[in-house]
């Protein structure tokens, strides 16, 4: 198990680490300096030869139910197309501290990770067909500056199935 140097005593990524190791799910992973924004993974997704997700956390007005949305890293993204799809009402972006305290993560390192700490299951993972038909999985390891390449069919068959997650995959 390679665990990054820039997790530390971060206990969090520590277990999803050790969860990638558990289910022996192979990854290669690069650091780098920080990255935020889809274009600053434009060398990362050089560097894996792969192309990056793009994670949001997103939620209703109310702030009662959560998404996780799981896209190409370079669509744009479209609050309309989204809730159409899923026949729900708009949504928007939650809360940082919310995705923190919900999920770990902070802005610019949201992941598919994050489940792992969702034990109630109050973050619904809807994946776009088009980043689940990838053969490859590009995405943070929970911080802004390692990022990885995995099998998407590693994520969407054992990873989420270990974190007790049932993403619901949709054509936008």
């Amino acid at each position: 198990m390679i665990i990054s140097e820039n997790v530390g005593d971060n206990n969090i990524l520590i277990l999803f680490y050790k969860a990638l190791a558990q289910l022996k799910i192979p990854y290669e992973r690069v650091e780098t300096d920080e990255a935020v924004t889809m274009d600053d993974c434009v060398l990362i997704d050089q560097k894996l030869n792969m192309k990056m997700v793009k994670t949001l956390f997103l939620c209703n007005r109310k702030k009662t139910i959560f998404y996780l949305f799981i896209t190409a890293g370079r669509k744009v993204f479209d609050t309309k197309y989204f809730s159409s799809a899923l026949g729900i009402s708009r949504v928007s972006f939650a809360p940082a501290e919310m995705m923190e305290e919900m999920l770990g993560n902070k802005i610019g390192a949201a992941t598919v990770f994050g489940t792992l700490l969702d034990q109630d299951r109050d973050v619904q993972v809807i994946i776009d067909k088009e980043a689940a038909d990838e053969e490859f999985y590009g995405c943070s390891d929970g911080t802004t500056t390692c990022y990885m390449k995995i099998r998407t069919e590693d994520i969407i068959e054992r990873f989420l199935s270990f974190a007790k997650h049932k993403p619901v995959i949709v054509d936008i």
